[in-house]
Order: C-alpha cells, then sequence, then structure tokens
C-alpha cells in the first residue's frame, strides 16, 4: 500500500487548526496536536494521526467536551481524583500528570486518579513529563473491552497501557510502554490497513477459536491478554490488566471492565454506567525522595549500557532496552517525514473538504 511522507510541522500545525475548528481553545488544541505527533514520531502510528477522524466524530456525537472545565473533586497532599468534565484525554492526562508533578515537588510523590474522560493517546506522553524534573513518571488507562480474561469468552477489559518513564544522565531514559493485551488493537489496525494478517496467539473469533485475521475484531472476536495462554503465562496479563482497570476505573469513579465507553462512534455506552467517563491515572515521584539524583542516574547509565552490550543472540541484532525503538524512530521521523499509509491519508483528506484546512503533502 502506497505511503505519503509529510513534515511533522506541517502535519502538526494543520491538526492543531481541525481541533480549533471542533470548538477546542488555542492551547487545548496545540496539546492535543502535539500528543498525537508524539505518537507519529515515536512509531506508534495506530495512536497518531489515524485516531483524529475517531475523534472528531465523538465531538460530533457530543460525547467528546471541546471546552472542558476539568476540578479537581478530591485531593490530599499527594493525591487528587481529576474530573475531566468529558474532555478528550490528550488533554486531560497531561493536566493530571502537571498536578503529579507539583505535589511530587512539595511532598515526595503525586498521585491523580482522572474519572469523566476520553482516549489518551499514547501513555508514555504523560509519563515521559517526569523525566526533566529528575522524577519517574508512570500512567496507565483502561478502555473499551475488547480482551477476554482468562477461560472467559467475552469481552471485559481494555488493552489497559502501562507505561514508565525513568531517567538517566546521559543516556536516553528507560521508557516501558505496553499493552497488557497480548497484542494492543492499534496493531490490529495496523495490519488490517496493510492487508496483513496477524500472529496466532493474538485473537479469537467470538466463539473462541484462534485467527490471524484482523478484521475479525469487529466480527465479534477477541483480543487476548499478555501471554496468550495459560501455558504462557495469560494469567499474568489478566493480572497487569486488571490492576489498570482497578486503578484507572475503580479508584478514580470513572467506568470500568465492560462499561467502559467505546470508543467508535457508532456505539453507544451502555446504560445505567456505574461510573463517569473513561478513567486513568497517573503519578510522578522524586528520585531524591530516595537517593541523590545524580548518584542515581549515573546508575542507571551503567544499568543500560551493561543490558544494550548484552550479548546477541544474533551479532546484527543487538539487544535493546523499552525506548529504543521508539527514539528511533523519533529520529529517522523527524528528518524523513513522517510516513501514512493510503487510508489514513485519505481520512485525513476527507478531514479537509469536511472543514476547508488544507493539507497537501
Amino acid at each position: 500500500m502506497a505511503t505519503v511522507l509529510i513534515q511533522r510541522e506541517k502535519l502538526q500545525s494543520w491538526v492543531e487548526q481541525v481541533f480549533i475548528h471542533h470548538g477546542f481553545s488555542v492551547e487545548n488544541a496545540l496539546l492535543s496536536a502535539d500528543v498525537l505527533m508524539a505518537a507519529d514520531l515515536r512509531g506508534i502510528d495506530s495512536h497518531g494521526v489515524a485516531r483524529l477522524s475517531g475523534y472528531l466524530r465523538l465531538i460530533e456525537r457530543k460525547r467528546i467536551n471541546p471546552e472542558p472545565l476539568m476540578k479537581i473533586v478530591h485531593e490530599t497532599p499527594s493525591t487528587a481524583t481529576l474530573d475531566a468534565d468529558e474532555g478528550i484525554g490528550l488533554v486531560s492526562a497531561p493536566a493530571a500528570m502537571d498536578i503529579a508533578i507539583e505535589k511530587a515537588k512539595n511532598v515526595g510523590s503525586g498521585w491523580v486518579a482522572i474519572q469523566n474522560s476520553n482516549h489518551f493517546g499514547i501513555a508514555a506522553y504523560h509519563a515521559m513529563k517526569a523525566l526533566p524534573h529528575d522524577m519517574i513518571g508512570f500512567a496507565v488507562t483502561n478502555a473499551s473491552p475488547l480482551v477476554t480474561p482468562v477461560l472467559g469468552a467475552e469481552r471485559m477489559l481494555g488493552t489497559n497501557p502501562i507505561c514508565i518513564a525513568v531517567p538517566a544522565l546521559n543516556e536516553p531514559p528507560f521508557v516501558l510502554d505496553m499493552a497488557t493485551s497480548a497484542a494492543s488493537n492499534g496493531k490490529l489496525e495496523i495490519a488490517e490497513r496493510a492487508g496483513n494478517s496477524i500472529p496466532s496467539g493474538w485473537l479469537t473469533t467470538k466463539d473462541g477459536s484462534d485467527s490471524i485475521s484482523p478484521s475479525e475484531l469487529r466480527n465479534g472476536g477477541m483480543l487476548l491478554t499478555l501471554g496468550s495462554d495459560m501455558d504462557h503465562g495469560s494469567y499474568k496479563g489478566f493480572g497487569l490488566a486488571a490492576a489498570v482497570d482497578i486503578l484507572s476505573g475503580v479508584l478514580s469513579g470513572a467506568n470500568y471492565g465492560p462499561w467502559v465507553p467505546p470508543f467508535v462512534s457508532f456505539l453507544d455506552p451502555l446504560d445505567n454506567l456505574p461510573g463517569k467517563g473513561i478513567g486513568h491515572f497517573v503519578g510522578a515521584w522524586r528520585i531524591d525522595g530516595f537517593r541523590p539524583a545524580e548518584e542515581f542516574k549515573k546508575h542507571m547509565d551503567q544499568w543500560i549500557q551493561r543490558f544494550k552490550a548484552t550479548k546477541p543472540l544474533q551479532s546484527d541484532n543487538p539487544v535493546q532496552i523499552p525506548g529504543d525503538k521508539e527514539r528511533n524512530s523519533q529520529t529517522e521521523r523527524v528528518h524523513r517525514g513522517i510516513p501514512l499509509v493510503e487510508n489514513v491519508w485519505n481520512d485525513l483528506q476527507n478531514i479537509s473538504a469536511q472543514t476547508g484546512i488544507v493539507l497537501a503533502s
């Protein structure tokens, strides 16, 4: 399938204008566009501008509030719960992370639960906000139910990602950003756009049979938890996904489990929901709350260097630490441009036609 290369600055400016056209403040439009660009630059194509048309449909259905009045509804010196007023998670999660960082500056750590929110993009964007402050960042979110728990035959959990970002001194930071399902829904979307099959163990049909067709999810199929089956530790993936759901939903007062609202606009949320919107949970803790930050970061450099020097299984395929792949993608895409597959490019051109905001390659 053909791809279109476009420079980040041009694409980001266009996305900002589209959000403003749909009622976002300039500040929130710039922030939302920056989160999407971070995903595309880091090679997480499923969570970049490929998501834009979905967000706009939710805005049109009045399921995303473009002008939220977010407020703290519960607070202690080190914790808070933020009501996002049905705003987009691209805005509410960074706002919550800023609160967590300020609390960490004052008392050593800060933790913020977010209710009444929507899809928040890549978790890494939010967790990495802690890095310049010599803090470790943490971000999780629940999501639309697409994943069946171990031994289940029903969609009960989202792909529920986890991100932990840890600073180093001279080395790039350690950034673990992972779904708790065997594969993220985004990987299925990418495979479907490219006309490719998916590996066995990611997805089942609605009757529980293994499937290698990424489109099976739209036919009632179910994603599997990390590990895929009991023999390969799927109960561990289930445990991680459940923990994310509890922190993001039960703790915050958002929805959880099968009640998390769907991302697609053509499906309405269920009735009699137990909570408010989609939930996130973010945090930051100061390194110097445990030991001098400079000392810690020197040891992080040593940790990173030693693991990257691990004897490789294949000489031309060295060991990487979490975050390396995304950083390499960012370096390349800043220089060459962001590649957009044909389906995504056509989506953006449809938005251009509807809004009158021109996007040229």
